[in-house]
């Protein structure tokens, strides 16, 4: 046990320090930014005395270092700060687009998971057979496609031509569970599509190893079902990779729902930080970035530590 919790400690410590090295890059990334918040709230007839007494009300003119420590410290506290484009708080800014952009991975994940575990057991005991080859083809094609692209075909199909979902998953907080399923069915379809082949083929790869396994032999010549060894023997031994791979498409349903939220008009974390880039909102963009690397962060952590647990080879090393 103590040495589980030694090594949970050793990477949570790494995942800080990680998390420190990101609020760097993303701090010097929004600098890199052409124009600024003074710009686009004065806007082209302003003049240089004008911008400049923007930027000084903004805390603006002061250095980069300077602000990166101040920002740094705020969010210590847990203070986000406030929009520089409409002066609200982020955290009551980014609260409800935060729980929108969860339920939208949650949705996903819910699809993605029970039916790559499927595709994937059903391909490795068919191996090679047809609806093996199918099944690769048609997800190896799906995850080969832009999600913007997946989307638009989606769109096209179950919108333009069948009426069967809405183009535009417009939520709110008032919004029903029911009315918000079946409005993010489209962008949770979109983001399945793109994360089910990696699942998939990881299941497929893990059972088909196992199956070659001796003490797999062994329960066949035993004269066990197929179902039992499949189900007692060489499920529960794949479960270790297969688990990894489920956490981290996780990680990726969460942070990578930008483009899928922006062709959807989905009321998320990745529409907000389209919208404050077009903006330069510095703080809100840099308060969704932490918000993603540090979930991209914890999902790895957890990957991590339960391909450890569930590994004794790599709990107890010699």
């Amino acid at each position: 046990m103590f040495k589980l919790i030694k090594i949970i400690a050793q990477r949570l410590g790494l995942g800080l320090f990680v998390l420190f090295v990101i609020s760097i890059i993303i701090a010097g990334g929004v600098e890199l930014l052409p124009g600024d918040i003074c710009q686009e709230l004065q806007g082209q007839a302003a003049t240089k005395e004008t911008v400049d007494a923007c930027r000084r009300e903004l805390g603006l003119d002061k250095p980069v270092y300077h602000r990166y420590f101040i920002w740094l410290g705020d969010m210590l506290r847990g203070d986000f700060g406030v929009s520089l484009a409409n002066g609200r708080q982020i955290a009551e800014l980014i609260g409800d687009r935060a729980l929108n952009t969860f339920f939208l991975a949650i949705y996903a994940a819910v699809i993605a998971v029970p039916l790559s575990l499927t595709l994937g057991l059903l391909a490795a005991l068919y191996r090679n057979s047809i609806y093996d080859r199918a099944v690769n083809i048609v997800t190896l094609s799906s995850i080969s496609f832009p999600e913007f692209f997946v989307a638009y075909i989606l769109i096209i199909v179950f919108s333009v031509n069948l009426g069967w979902f809405p183009s535009l998953s417009n939520v709110s907080p008032e919004t029903t569970l029911a009315v918000k399923l079946y409005k993010a069915f489209l962008p949770a379809l979109t983001l399945t599509l793109v994360v089910v082949a990696h699942m998939m083929r990881m299941t497929r790869a893990s059972i088909i190893n196992l199956l070659a396994s001796p003490y797999i032999e062994m329960a066949n010549l035993k004269g066990m079902t197929r179902r039992h060894i499949i189900l007692k023997h060489a499920l529960p031994n794949a479960w270790a990779p297969i688990v990894n791979v489920i956490v981290i498409n996780l990680a990726y349903l969460i942070v990578g729902v930008v483009v899928v939220e922006v062709v959807f008009v989905y009321p998320g974390l990745g529409q907000l930080i389209v919208d404050s880039v077009q903006k330069r909102d510095i703080p809100v963009v840099q308060a969704c970035c932490v918000i993603f690397a540090a979930t991209y962060i914890i999902l790895n952590l957890t990957a991590d530590i339960l391909s450890i647990v569930t590994n004794p080879r790599l709990l107890h090393p010699r």
